[in-house]
């Protein structure tokens, strides 16, 4: 008797937590354009903390990722679209080694990251 309970606990653990794992799996199937807002959000924001540093090269890498994560957004596509020309912009004045530009095209592309 003392078998068939602690196999029936097992089973009930078991159970509960593939409940709880399958809900949260599902949960962030549901939002994917999110999880991509917020590594989006992330990039941008190491790379302003680069740029400041003036560390163009690890900024140029960040702000790839960036875009690249940016392209799993859905939803309000003309923010999306223009979010990314900030980005864009920001990586090209980091090239160019300004400071000032880059931050400013940086900072409105957040501004819009957020917003979504």
């Amino acid at each position: 008797m003392n078998i068939i309970q602690k196999i029936a606990l097992i089973l009930s653990f078991t159970t509960l937590f593939g409940l709880n794992f399958t809900s949260a799996n599902a949960e962030e199937f549901n939002n994917p354009s999110a999880n991509s807002i917020s590594e989006t959000i992330k990039y941008v924001e190491e790379a302003l903390v680069q740029v400041s540093k003036s560390d163009f090269s690890a900024a140029q890498l960040l702000l790839k990722s960036a875009r690249l994560s940016s392209v799993k957004i859905t939803g309000a596509d003309t923010k999306i679209k223009q979010a990314n020309d900030f980005v864009i912009q920001g990586q090209i004045q980091a090239k160019f080694g300004d400071v000032t530009k880059s931050t400013d095209e940086l900072e409105k592309a957040l501004k819009l990251y957020k917003a979504l």
